[in-house]
């Protein structure tokens, strides 16, 4: 936060409160100082770290390749291009390491209901379905079930598996405006090399 803005915070957390307690007593200025406390929480638990999301790709020792897939890869195109940029080298002519991504996609009342079983199955069939779809054009790949946030699931997973390229594959913005969302910040804060392919 810009330090200018400082002042604006404090003036926007005291005065409501203060307000209160002069124009309603004690009771409801400590009301309001709830409302208000709720509201800082509120704010703080929404707002995520904007910092960079893995280490330079000149600094890896090796390729790896980080697929993200928010529905299934299966297009002959999009295989193709995964499995180009896999063979890839630079150098040794070794290809590179693979690890595909879904994220657990969770619903609104599945979330209140603790009910991930659906979101894991279904992340579990795009990562098989994508995972058989690159072995029929020659490429390993492991697979691994992350967080229902895309980025976050990225940068989660950028802390054990340290990506130089990373694709993401989704559908187009229309479909899935939150994968579209998520390609923008990926793009801005992601240091390895970033693609997103259109299923």
């Amino acid at each position: 936060m810009a330090t200018w803005k400082l002042p604006f915070v404090v003036v926007a957390i005291v005065v409501p409160i203060a307000a209160a307690f002069y124009a309603g007593g004690p009771g409801t200025g400590v009301a309001v100082a709830a409302l208000v406390a709720v509201g800082i929480v509120y704010v703080a638990v929404r707002e995520r770290p904007r910092g960079a999301i893995g280490d330079s790709p000149s600094t890896a020792d090796r390729r790896r390749l980080l697929v993200v897939v928010s529905r299934p890869a299966e297009d002959p195109l999009v295989i193709a291009q995964v499995a180009e940029a896999a063979a890839a080298g630079e150098g040794s002519g070794a290809g590179a390491e693979v690890l595909v991504l879904a994220p657990a996609r969770i619903g609104f009342l599945d979330r209140w209901a603790s009910d991930l079983e659906a979101a894991r199955r279904e992340a579990q069939q795009n990562l098989v379905i994508t995972v058989a779809s690159l072995a029929k054009a020659g490429v390993a790949a492991e697979a691994r079930v992350g967080d229902e946030d895309l980025v976050q699931a990225v940068e989660d997973t950028m802390q054990s598996f340290a990506a130089t390229d990373v694709i993401l594959v989704t559908a187009s913005a229309e479909r899935d405006p939150a994968a579209a969302t998520a390609a923008k910040e990926l793009e801005s804060r992601l240091r390895a090399r970033f693609r997103r392919l259109v299923v």
